[in-house]
């Protein structure tokens, strides 16, 4: 691990523990413990297993856009493949950042393929599963809207959704509409100062025609996931599926800790919590959680502390199961998640 990154995941993780331990100092550390030790076996179990469904959905996604990409790789090796990315996610400051590497490393390995088409496979299911989420906060809100006052806390909360992912699509849009220009381009900037660095060992001519090939092939890849439409339609519903699996997973977990919570609310809660992953805390850790809580006192009645043991049984089967199956998996494949 370079110290770069070292430095930044050990900032990252203290910036975490901070936020979690004023969290719970906020909502009563006390009575989220005794409520966590009440909770029902049966009902964390369930949190468990729907979690695990999310992850299989998702993984599906990963294995339907590498086939449209004439990659193929087993069931059971996609699921691995799949949680080695969340793992990497989870683990690594600014999520996407360091999973989708580590994803395209994993997929590479296991089937052979070029770098540039498992980082254009990854890449594709993680933009394509924004199309979903936004879907269901517009419904969840949309109801919500229809039976209470919308608060300030959700009305920022689902602005501030609405603008980041406007400015990633404008961002997407414009990266594709000069995407020969940043073939012919980028290399030639990218070589000189990579050789640089190298110290003599790269040669930036061979370097800068390599970097251009896999440009090339990265963005003809994209090209191909989006002109199938069957498996694009595949896909979306693979990726709504993660998103519901996603939702009765955290009602499971409320009905652990003896609470219900409206499905409308579970809809905009997930994606909009979601956010906080963009923070540099490792995977979101701590971020997640309070925005979590932030979203839910207001719109559920639910005490603080009944909320905050019920978001932490359900990231147990989001956040740390995949760290625990994604950090065996890349261990196996020989691929270091943090570079």
């Amino acid at each position: 691990m370079a110290d770069g990154n070292r430095r930044a995941l050990l900032l990252g993780s203290i910036a975490a523990v901070a936020v979690l331990g004023v969290l719970f100092y906020l909502v009563g550390a006390g009575d989220v413990v005794d409520t966590l030790r009440s909770a029902d076996p049966t009902f964390v179990a369930a949190t468990v297993a729907f979690a695990l469904c999310w992850l299989a959905a998702w993984s599906l996604m990963l294995r339907t856009v590498l086939g449209s990409l004439d990659v193929s790789i087993p069931v059971v090796t996609s699921f691995f493949v799949y949680a080695g990315a969340v793992f990497a996610n989870n683990v690594t400051p600014f999520g996407q950042a360091g999973g989708e590497p580590v994803a395209a490393l994993l997929i590479s390995k296991v089937s052979d393929c070029r770098y540039e088409t498992g980082l254009a496979g990854i890449a594709s299911v993680d933009v394509l599963n924004v199309i979903p989420s936004l879907s269901l906060v517009f419904v969840g809100v949309g109801y919500y809207a229809t039976i209470a006052a919308v608060g300030e806390r959700l009305e920022t909360a689902v602005t501030s959704a609405v603008v980041l992912v406007g400015g990633i699509v404008v961002a997407i849009a414009v990266v594709w509409r000069y995407r020969e220009t940043l073939v012919d381009r980028v290399p030639g900037v990218v070589a000189p100062w990579v050789g640089r660095l190298g110290r003599g060992r790269y040669d930036a001519a061979d370097l800068e025609s390599d970097l251009a090939g896999r440009l090339d092939r990265f963005f003809a890849d994209i090209e191909r996931v989006g002109t199938n439409r069957f498996r694009l339609s595949a896909v979306v519903g693979l990726s709504l599926l993660g998103w519901l699996a996603q939702a009765v997973a955290l009602t499971a977990a409320f009905a652990a800790v003896g609470h219900a919570i409206p499905p409308y609310v579970v809809l905009f809660a997930i994606p909009l919590a979601n956010l906080a992953g963009a923070t540099p805390m490792p995977g979101g850790l701590g971020g997640i959680e309070a925005a979590y809580v932030a979203l839910l006192v207001p719109t559920t009645g639910i005490e603080a502390s009944a909320i905050t043991a019920a978001v932490l049984v359900f990231r147990g089967g989001t956040y740390w199961m995949p760290v625990a199956i994604g950090g065996i998996a890349t261990s196996t494949l020989g691929v270091r998640a943090v570079r």
